[in-house]
């Protein structure tokens, strides 16, 4: 019997954002709107969608003992995250600097902070909330080596699910944990050894290429065109979209890895939560923010 459905190993950053008329040029001053910090990283956002679902969830990941950390405590507890394995200290909470412009157009400066000193010894040391959890899921905003630790560090019947963002290559060992590995169509031009170029084929090659090097099982998102799984039983299928009017996509991509895999640890099929996911993730669009927009699982049933 595991304690967690679902066990996130991850970023928690806070997101400061501020609207703009437009961005500033080099050595330029703009003013903006009244600043806004918002509870995020993928991480932590994951975390919360699960536990919005009814998941039974926790987090594994470094804050700095401030302010921006309390907060960030503060949202995953009132989600109903366990956050017994959030370290605090050893640097300043990892924050996300967010111009917007009026068009919805972002750009994003992060500072990892205490992000980056998650470590392959903090993970060793937390192995009892590894073994206790049914589904394992991470992501690349913190250190590779600690990921690399929680895929090698899994229970005997835990799952693992990465989604590599931002995105790198890979060593063999991670992929050949992955079940899935889940990418966008930017990540998987990268993993497959593109820089953002043109690496041949469509999202159907890429699904049985990004296979090919390890991975145990594969998803391709889509975005409005839905998503592809891949396995080496069930080649490839094609999950159809769910049409909603978006207005804003922030966390969507977090929403379905989460739902996705608590999912699979409920005994679904790859596509079968895919397409589950794919419902969670339309309605996140159709609200605004991203922690805020994420649903429960009875907003995703009425659906």
């Amino acid at each position: 019997m595991y304690d967690y459905d679902l066990l996130v190993v991850g970023s928690a950053n806070a997101d400061l954002v501020i609207g703009v008329e437009r961005r500033p040029g080099a050595g330029e001053t703009v003013l903006g709107s009244d600043l806004a910090v918002h509870p995020g990283g993928k991480g932590a956002n994951q975390a919360v969608a699960a536990a919005r679902l009814g998941a039974r969830t926790a987090l594994l990941a470094r804050v700095g003992d401030d302010a921006h950390g309390r907060l960030l405590l503060d949202a995953q507890r009132a989600a109903g995250v366990d956050t017994a394995g959030v370290l605090a200290g050893g640097a300043p909470t990892g924050v996300a600097l967010i111009t917007v412009d009026p068009s919805g157009d972002n750009s994003i400066v992060v500072s990892p902070g205490a992000n980056g000193r998650l470590t392959p010894a903090d993970v060793r040391a937390a192995s009892g909330l590894l073994r206790a959890s049914r589904v394992v899921s991470a992501q690349l905003e913190i250190p590779l080596e600690t990921v690399v630790t929680v895929a090698a560090s899994l229970g005997p019947d835990s799952r693992f699910v990465l989604n590599p963002s931002p995105p790198r290559p890979l060593p063999v060992a991670l992929l050949a944990a992955c079940d899935p590995l889940i990418v966008n169509e930017h990540e998987a031009k990268v993993i497959l050894g593109g820089t953002g170029g043109d690496v041949g084929g469509g999202p159907e090659d890429w699904a049985r290429r990004l296979l090919a090097k390890g991975p145990r099982s594969v998803v391709v998102t889509l975005g409005a065109r839905g998503a592809l799984v891949a396995s080496t039983d069930g080649g490839v299928q094609h999950v159809a979209p769910v049409r909603v009017d978006a207005v804003d996509t922030t966390g969507a991509g977090d929403a379905f890895t989460a739902a996705l895999a608590w999912r699979l640890g409920q005994g679904a099929s790859l596509a079968e939560a895919a397409a589950y996911a794919a419902r969670v993730g339309a309605v996140s669009v159709t609200r605004r923010g991203a922690q805020e927009s994420f649903p429960t699982a009875d907003e995703v049933d009425a659906l």
